[in-house]
């Protein structure tokens, strides 16, 4: 009997890509659906957790943040990451968490609208793959 081994893409979720994706009635809600569905991995830390928290109780509601965390938390998918090492790439310094989170998990996409990351594509090491929603869906060809 052949084995098929089937690898999962690794990603980094911005705090901005999940607020724009999170609304049922949102064009990036496939994000969401997608990550319910197992058709990625996500990989976070508990600092990127905070962000999503305190980002979700000021956007939606303390009630939609604790819901969609515990939901979170409970995927099959996701990944808690410990980064032992803090790059610092970025210029505004509550951003690099995300980077490092995407180091450290060894992802293979950084989702994100913020245009501060886009010094990441020109920095040779380590490698970041930054791409928008936009970008992530032609990828993935949904």
């Amino acid at each position: 009997m052949k084995t098929i081994l089937v690898m999962v893409m690794k990603i980094v979720i911005d705090t901005n890509v999940l607020v724009s994706s999170l609304s049922r009635h949102s064009v990036y809600h496939w994000l969401i659906t997608n990550l319910l569905n197992g058709k990625f991995n996500l990989y976070i830390t508990n600092e990127i957790l905070l962000e999503y928290e305190e980002i979700l109780k000021a956007k939606y509601s303390p009630s939609v943040a604790h819901n969609f965390l515990i939901a979170l938390k409970e995927l099959p998918n996701v990944y808690f990451t410990q980064v032992y090492y803090q790059w610092q790439l970025l210029k505004d310094e509550d951003d690099n968490k995300f980077s490092d989170c995407y180091v450290a998990a060894n992802a293979e996409y950084l989702l994100t609208h913020d245009s501060g990351f886009k010094i990441l594509k020109s920095i040779p090491f380590p490698p970041i793959n930054v791409v928008s929603l936009d970008e992530f869906k032609e990828l993935i060809r949904l």
